[in-house]
């Protein structure tokens, strides 16, 4: 009898006890909140009176587009594109540029004509429409600008593969550490690519870190898409979110990582070859001062020299389709906006010279 009660008295106080720690618990706060904040803090000081416009474009639909297949039935695909007044902001800019009689900029010393062999469409500028599902349309339509510009590729994304494949005319090699990266290229060459094309394209899953070593010298032409706070992703979705708190120490070594995958780029390039840095990023931390910390240091350590290239060109032709940054020092910078809501997406153009 004794015992009963003092078994009951014991769980009665364990119960009066643990009542007041789940109240106690500060509520869990998600990791999209968690980007935001930390969004609201920097851009509102890096943007100013931009930055409300811009966050709530982060928080709205994508603009999507629809990448041509070069060794598809390119006719029927431009023909059903007319019928939906979306327009390819390739051409239509160069169309554009050359009816308009303005004198073009003086290009650089080593850039080129923008190629025809690549062609993607979207609706205009306001235009909110929706490709039908069976286009396959796809949300990264401004990250072509960085192909646009290069012809090879270091740091994958499948559709930016894809879109080199139809460009190259030599070699490609794809890198993506991680196993769902070059599972995804696989797929991509597999479906969209002629078989025959195949072994143009090397693709590999190496740290990407050492490919300055492992294949040093070696390319005419790299793009480095790096690992970055993917803005638009951190503030919409939970899943696989790096503000999620168990990825803090992730997030606080990213720009280290992203330097040391430039400077592996920079070395891979032959001298006189191009290298493009690029992000999904607003933060001037992941983009201009990794550009400025990784030319300095390749210059102090390897006595390599860099030039930034003027890429005031893209900005010109494209200012139709996309919303660019006015305040970006080194390389290009696109906004999320309302009536343009692609990004963001920046994107800095490098030489070696020696």
């Amino acid at each position: 009898s004794n015992r009963g009660n003092c078994d009951s008295f014991l769980f009665f106080h364990l119960s009066c006890f643990l009542i007041p720690l789940k109240a106690a618990t500060a509520p869990r706060i998600s990791s999209k909140r968690l980007a935001l904040n930390y969004f609201d803090m920097n851009y509102k000081t890096q943007f100013g009176s931009l930055w409300p416009s811009i966050r709530i474009s982060l928080l709205s639909e994508q603009k999507y587009g629809v990448l041509l297949n070069n060794y598809s039935d390119v006719e029927s695909v431009t023909r059903d594109m007319e019928v939906l007044n979306a327009k390819g902001f390739n051409f239509e800019s160069q169309k554009s540029e050359l009816s308009s009689g303005a004198e073009a900029p003086a290009p650089s010393p080593t850039s080129t004509a923008i190629s025809p062999n690549i062609q993607c469409y979207t609706f205009p500028k306001g235009d909110i429409s929706r490709f039908p599902p069976n286009m396959h349309a796809f949300q990264h339509v401004c990250a072509l600008l960085r192909v646009l510009s290069v012809t090879l590729l270091c740091g994958v994304v499948a559709i930016l593969a894809s879109a080199l494949v139809s460009l190259a005319a030599g070699q490609v090699a794809a890198n993506d550490i991680s196993a769902s990266g070059t599972k995804r290229l696989g797929g991509v060459l597999h479906s969209y690519v002629p078989k025959e094309l195949h072994k143009a394209v090397r693709v590999t899953s190496l740290d990407g870190r050492n490919w300055g070593k492992v294949e040093k010298e070696t390319y005419d032409k790299v793009l480095v898409d790096v690992p970055c706070t993917p803005d638009r992703q951190c503030a919409m979705e939970e899943e696989d979110n790096i503000f999620k708190r168990i990825r803090s120490q992730e997030r606080q070594m990213l720009p280290m990582l992203q330097m040391q995958l430039l400077i592996s780029g920079i070395l891979a390039a032959k001298p006189g070859g191009e290298v493009v840095y690029s992000t999904c990023t607003l933060s001037q931390l992941q983009n201009e001062y990794i550009v400025e910390r990784a030319t300095e240091l390749i210059e102090n350590q390897y006595s390599i020299g860099v030039r930034v290239e003027n890429c005031n060109h893209f900005r010109k032709l494209f200012h139709d389709t996309f919303s660019f940054s006015a305040d970006c020092r080194l390389g290009e910078l696109v906004l999320p906006h309302l009536t343009a809501n692609f990004g963001p997406v920046y994107f800095c153009k490098l030489q070696r010279v020696r």
